[in-house]
């Protein structure tokens, strides 16, 4: 987790657009070499190489995506870049660069957005990625991020949902449903302190779930162990919006059918212990709990005896051929088809 910084507040419309950036970014420096200009001019520069190179952009919306009562501003940097992130090492490929742009309302200070892009830059140290650019500007309500990522990848290792074949293997990186359960944790504390401000969580039991919820991870790392390995997956996504919805993801584009088994799938013993806590099913909240941010993948039959003894990677199915359904094999090998309740931000 990280320590909140205490530095004097000062109104952003005190400073004007161009020193507010100025305070913002001044302690950013460029890591890599393809990196040749950043912040500070109309556009970056950036060197093209013999990858090919991905663009990857997502919105982050206050009371949509986030919610302030609970999530600290540094908090809230360092994961709108590592959920983006998440989307480059999703097509085995390596982040690079990032740009950011904000809109804020007045009721943010030149000290809260200081400690937001606390958080940015340490998603940046830690992915060795730069910021090269974005925008800041005023809003009537609220806070709204929006980051756009980039990353390159050798020619023609690039990997998409739609390669998978009959017979191949899925795979999936570290743990599920321990964020959606950090989700619940945070909401009931939330609602009790509404009913009593005076109210002090108690939150180290669940430190990790809360961590996997407030600071997710892109598995970056998981990209260079498969490339160590010469382990060349067919397809792959990330896990944003729960595993149910991501397998069908694949599914469709790769016009097959799966078979998923429930004993399978990697769940840390705290999630089971805070599932029957909340009277959940452990299985469901991996289902379709979403925002774990682990990779899904598919390798062939051949590359197994590569990955087995990883303790990082746990293989969880198999694709079956064309037409032939999403099924997920219970414990008590029960067939049920798998059904995507994830997260969807057009949903009411």
């Amino acid at each position: 987790m990280f320590e909140e910084s205490k530095s004097p507040a000062q109104s952003v419309s005190s400073l004007g657009e161009f020193k507010l950036i100025d305070e913002l970014t001044q302690s950013f420096k460029n890591q890599l070499k393809s990196s040749v200009k950043g912040i500070g001019d109309d556009a970056a520069i950036l060197e093209p190489t013999h990858e090919q190179i991905l663009v990857s952009t997502d919105l982050l919306i206050e009371g949509v995506h986030f919610n302030l009562g609970y999530m600290p501003l540094k908090h809230l940097g360092y994961k709108a870049v590592t959920v983006n992130l998440s989307d480059i090492c999703a097509m085995n490929a390596i982040p690079t660069q990032i740009t950011l742009a904000i809109a804020v309302s007045n009721r943010f200070n030149l000290d809260a957005l200081k400690e937001f892009y606390a958080g940015v830059e340490t998603a940046c140290k830690t992915y060795k990625v730069d910021l090269v650019g974005g925008d800041t500007t005023s809003s009537t309500k609220g806070m709204t991020i929006s980051v756009t990522a980039i990353g390159s990848v050798e020619k023609e290792k690039a990997c998409r949902r739609d390669g998978a074949k009959e017979g191949d293997l899925i795979v999936v990186s570290g743990d599920l449903g321990a964020a959606y359960l950090g989700f619940q944790i945070l909401e009931r504390e939330r609602k009790i302190f509404e009913v009593n401000e005076h109210h002090q969580p108690d939150l180290d039991l669940y430190a990790y779930l809360v961590e996997r919820q407030l600071k997710p991870e892109a598995r970056k790392d998981i990209v260079e162990l498969l490339k160590q390995l010469d382990v060349n997956p067919s397809s792959m996504i990330d896990i944003s919006d729960g595993l149910a919805s991501e397998i069908k993801h694949l599914c469709k584009e790769s016009a097959l059918g799966c078979k998923i088994y429930e004993d399978k799938i990697p769940i840390d013993p705290t999630v089971v212990r805070t599932a029957e806590e909340f009277k959940l099913d452990p299985s469901l909240c991996a289902l379709s709990g979403g925002e774990d941010y682990e990779l899904l993948f598919s390798i062939s039959q051949e590359d197994y005896t590569k990955i087995k003894a990883n303790p990082n990677l746990s293989v969880i199915g198999h694709f079956t051929g064309p037409n032939t359904g999403c099924y997920l094999v219970g414990r008590d090998e029960s067939m049920a088809e798998i059904t995507a309740q994830g997260w969807d931000s057009f949903r009411d």
